[in-house]
């Protein structure tokens, strides 16, 4: 099942969309009383979840616009350097000022956040931020979306937690991700979270073994399965949880693979005009061009 928020006629629309991605059907026509945000969505989902797979009567999506499916009510948890390949990229390009000295893999997940207010929907501008950065990067990576609270969840549990995925890209100032050193202003100016277009329900689907690919103007430049995840989806989820209550509707970046702008010799940064297309199987495809 496919979960989306849309803007019509300048609202914002919780709604069901087709398998087909080109109808909708809003949230409140099939869940009489409901109100909310994705947010609240996510949280009720068991009690609505027969409900809401009854749509049928489908409205034509021409029109409206995409925003992030959900817009997340504190920080997105984005984890770094979690595939070994891009890990190894990323140790060799220079902008990694994070790592122990010769270290190339992590010995444990390398955590940090963007902040909220960067998310934007498939199909938006990304910013060039030209006043403040020449190193505009991307990075595709499978979201997760948590389905309900909790504290000190056990590998063993975590899949439970899982409400959904969504396509995300991780937009990276490089020149402010090294200066700082923590990367936290490099990774959350304003548009450099694309996610979208949907969030498709977990039931049905294996996160441990989804196809991410990333084209640049038409140019695959990633291409990997998360299967290959140095720190599996309930490690992350075991690690973010030990100390921190998660709550629905948070959001965790799981990582990119190799094939980022900096893995290039010279680094292949984007720029203006440049059109990102991030697909994953069974999830969706994500496409955002740089202002």
């Amino acid at each position: 099942m496919r979960l989306a928020t849309l803007e019509i006629e300048r609202q914002p629309v919780v709604a069901v969309i087709s398998d087909d991605g080109q109808g909708y059907v809003p949230v409140a026509e099939l869940v009489p009383g409901f109100h909310g945000d994705m947010t609240d969505l996510i949280a009720a989902l068991p009690q609505h979840r027969t409900a809401l797979q009854g749509a049928s009567q489908w409205r034509k999506v021409d029109g409206a616009r995409w925003l992030p499916p959900i817009r997340p009510r504190r920080n997105i948890f984005c984890v770094g350097k979690n595939y070994h390949e891009h890990a190894k990229e990323f140790s060799q390009s220079g902008f990694d000022s994070s790592a122990a000295k010769g270290e190339v893999a992590p010995e444990a997940p390398v955590v940090f956040t963007k902040a909220p207010t960067c998310a934007i929907g498939h199909g938006a501008t990304v910013e060039r931020h030209a006043g403040v950065t020449a190193q505009l990067d991307y990075e595709a990576e499978l979201g997760v979306i948590i389905g309900k609270a909790g504290r000190g969840i056990q590998p063993a549990d975590a899949w439970s937690y899982v409400a959904g995925y969504t396509v995300i890209n991780d937009v990276t100032a490089r020149d402010l991700q090294h200066k700082h050193r923590q990367w936290f202003l490099g990774k959350s100016m304003d548009t450099f979270c694309p996610m979208g277009p949907w969030i498709v329900t977990a039931d049905g689907i294996d996160g441990a073994n989804l196809d991410v690919r990333c084209w640049v103007n038409g140019e695959l430049r990633q291409d990997a399965n998360t299967r290959d995840l140095i720190f599996d989806i309930p490690t992350l989820i075991a690690t973010l949880s030990a100390g921190i209550t998660l709550q629905p509707g948070d959001v965790i970046a799981t990582g990119t693979p190799a094939g980022v702008g900096i893995g290039f010799k010279p680094p292949r940064f984007l720029q203006s005009g440049d059109e990102v297309r991030i697909e994953i199987q069974h999830v969706g495809r994500l496409v955002n061009r740089v202002g």
